[in-house]
C-alpha cells in the first residue's frame, strides 16, 4: 500500500505488526484508543512523541486493511 509512510513493519518490534514509524505503538492500539472515545489531542497528551498525522494514518491504514480483506495479523 502506498501513502502510509508513517506505518512500518519490523519483525523485532511487536512481532512485525503495523506500527507507527517503528515505535512500539501499533495501529491496533491507536484504533482501540479512538474507539474508546479518546480524541487526537488526548492521545497526543498520553503519547507526546506521536503527531496528529500518525493517528490519522493509523486510522486510514486500519480502514483500508479492513476493506481490502487483510488479515488482522497483517495490520493490527
Amino acid at each position: 500500500m502506498t501513502g502510509f509512510e508513517r506505518i512500518t513493519f519490523e519483525s523485532d518490534i511487536l512481532g512485525g505488526r503495523a506500527c507507527i514509524h517503528g515505535m512500539r505503538v501499533s495501529v491496533a492500539m491507536i484504533v482501540n484508543l479512538v474507539s474508546n472515545g479518546l480524541t487526537t489531542n488526548e492521545i497526543i497528551q498520553e503519547y507526546p512523541y506521536l503527531e496528529p498525522e500518525d493517528i490519522q494514518q493509523a486510522l486510514r491504514y486500519a480502514h483500508v486493511g479492513q476493506n481490502c480483506g487483510l488479515a488482522a495479523g497483517n495490520w493490527s
